[in-house]
């Protein structure tokens, strides 16, 4: 049976979000073990949810070129299996990208430089930093993404994104999250009873989808020019298309 929510009915039918719920992996004090289990399986549960290769195909490959270098940032990295995953269909596609990987949680950036020291994958770099950081030193990319941050953050940490986004990113910004909807929490919750045991994958994805925005919330938060597309299953991506020339 899908996992108790919080006592009300408004929030049982998950009509707002459930914005003073905190993640297990979000805290300091978290097991460790359970939390690089938790990394260890973010590939898994991003290719069923996350459907980045969906996201490659139409919004990132046509940015793209077999000659010439197109940069990439990931903020908020996690374990780094999806700036993995771009790279290697961008180079099995004769595509030349170049992958920052920043993550301000050093636990994610040490479990995630682990992994692909035993499976490398030329073209990623991690660093342990925040996007802030990155718009201080002037640094910019042809592309930048995130993905499942966005209900992470406070309102003010979500327009600090937004905003360094736009100025780090010279073609386009692609921030994927989740929807709220009882019935994706419904799915995951049964979805993965049987699985991902020891790990924080389970119970921090049901917070993640109790605090998750609707599209019309996101709407209602995002400055001029920016853009919601709903894509399946049940995400949204905050899109950017930046008027600045390509270098």
């Amino acid at each position: 049976m899908p996992e108790a929510l919080p006592a009300t009915f408004e929030r049982w039918i998950l009509s707002t979000r459930d914005e003073n719920a905190v993640e297990e992996m979000d805290k300091p004090g978290c097991d460790p073990a359970k939390l690089a289990r938790t990394y260890a399986q973010f590939p898994l549960i991003n290719r069923v949810v996350s459907r980045w290769h969906s996201v490659y195909k139409h919004q990132i490959k046509p940015l793209l070129s077999p000659t010439q270098e197109t940069t990439l940032l990931d903020i908020g990295c996690g374990g780094g299996d999806i700036a993995a995953d771009l790279a290697r269909w961008a180079a099995r596609d004769g595509l030349r990208l170049a992958i920052t990987a920043i993550d301000p949680d050093s636990r994610a950036i040490d479990f995630a430089r682990t992994a692909t020291t035993s499976t490398p994958q030329p073209g990623v770099t991690f660093r342990c930093a925040h996007s802030a950081s990155l718009v201080a030193e002037g640094a910019m990319f042809d592309v930048v993404i995130s993905n499942h941050m966005l209900h992470h953050l406070t309102p003010g940490e979500f327009q600090g994104l937004l905003h360094d986004s736009a100025l780090l990113a010279r073609r386009a910004v692609i921030h994927s999250d989740i929807v709220r909807s009882p019935l994706a929490y419904a799915l995951f919750s049964v979805g993965t009873l049987p699985f991902f045991p020891g790990s924080f994958i389970r119970t921090d994805g049901l917070t993640s989808i109790r605090r998750s925005y609707t599209a019309p919330e996101l709407r209602a938060v995002l400055p001029p020019g920016w853009r919601v597309e709903s894509a399946l299953p049940y995400r949204n991506l905050v899109l950017l298309s930046p008027s600045k020339p390509h270098v």
